[in-house]
């Protein structure tokens, strides 16, 4: 996969992030009413929880770091009886924009190094403890970090404070997405397509119970062994998918993984397949890349004729 689809992968990643952040966001300023609502703050939660996940996936570690902070505060308001006030929100916010600031970096043109990471984790780390230490005076729990962490200890830190049952099954899956990443960004041949077919078997294997996750990677199997597709074409749709599917195992929503009609287009259609993005200068960009001119010259006269 060359670096074009590399990016692609990682602007996903940042899209789904942002819908993330606002999540977050409007939670943190309304912290009173979420804290009312189950489901709200549960989605703050969840929020954090797949910001961090995605992270993981893809070594972001400064970002990883700061949304499992986020994720860890979440789930002491979930689980505990606290009453939110202005200085809370503050504090949250503080660290909202930690990881608003890391992922407009990422998405930058200059993107986010790992000595930035790095540099910004040192100088937020004081917030993160002060928003634990403060919760903490509110739950009357002693649950705050040690103080005097250092960047590559928020990295390394314990296990975050939530413990989902599958823990260990997301983390396996996390490691075969990296993996299947890893083949992706190679020249397609029969031996890594057969790899990459492995290596969905591996994850089938992994939540057996699950139907809908069965036929995620039953039909991502399929497309992977379609040599007419290329990895330009596959690697952001089944990255995508698998690690949404992921998500939803890891907050036990198993029962609503299904696959996208895109994938399931990839796995069962003879010809080669043209995912095109309802952006008309994306769309445009992406045609030229794939067709070549006399073809281009036909698909226009077509859609002038059907205009």
């Amino acid at each position: 996969m060359d670096s074009a689809n590399n990016e692609k992968i990682i602007g996903y990643f940042i899209e789904e992030a942002k819908e993330h952040l606002e999540t977050i966001e409007k939670g943190i300023l309304d912290l009173s009413a979420a804290l009312e609502d189950e489901e709200t703050i549960n989605e703050l939660f969840r929020a954090a929880h797949s910001i961090k996940g995605g992270a993981a996936m893809l070594n972001f570690t400064s970002i990883q770091a700061t949304s499992h902070r986020l994720e860890d505060a979440f789930k002491i308001l979930r689980d505990d009886d606290i009453t939110p006030d202005a200085t809370l929100e503050s504090l949250f916010l503080k660290t909202y924009d930690i990881l608003q600031d890391l992922l407009e970096r990422l998405q930058g043109p200059l993107g986010l190094s790992e000595q930035d990471g790095d540099e910004i984790l040192e100088t937020a780390e004081p917030h993160f403890v002060e928003l634990l230490n403060y919760i903490e005076q509110l739950a009357d729990k002693d649950l705050s970090p040690a103080p005097g962490l250092t960047s590559a200890q928020i990295r390394a830190s314990s296990p975050s404070l939530v413990r989902i049952p599958q823990d260990e099954i997301i983390m396996q899956v996390r490691q075969v997405l990296q993996q299947m990443l890893a083949i992706f960004k190679t020249e397609p041949t029969a031996n890594n397509r057969h790899q990459l077919q492995t290596m969905c078997d591996k994850l089938i294997g992994i939540a057996p119970e699950e139907n809908g996750w069965q036929n995620l990677l039953k039909c991502s199997k399929l497309a992977i062994a379609n040599p007419k597709h290329s990895y330009r074409l596959l690697a952001p749709v089944i990255i995508k998918e698998i690690k949404l599917g992921g998500d939803c195992l890891e907050v036990g929503k198993g029962s609503e993984i299904t696959p996208s009609q895109g994938l399931e287009q990839l796995a069962y259609s003879k010809l080669p397949q043209v995912l095109v993005t309802v952006d008309p200068v994306m769309a445009a960009e992406m045609i030229s890349k794939i067709f070549n001119q006399t073809q281009i010259n036909k698909l226009v006269s077509l859609l002038q004729t059907n205009a």
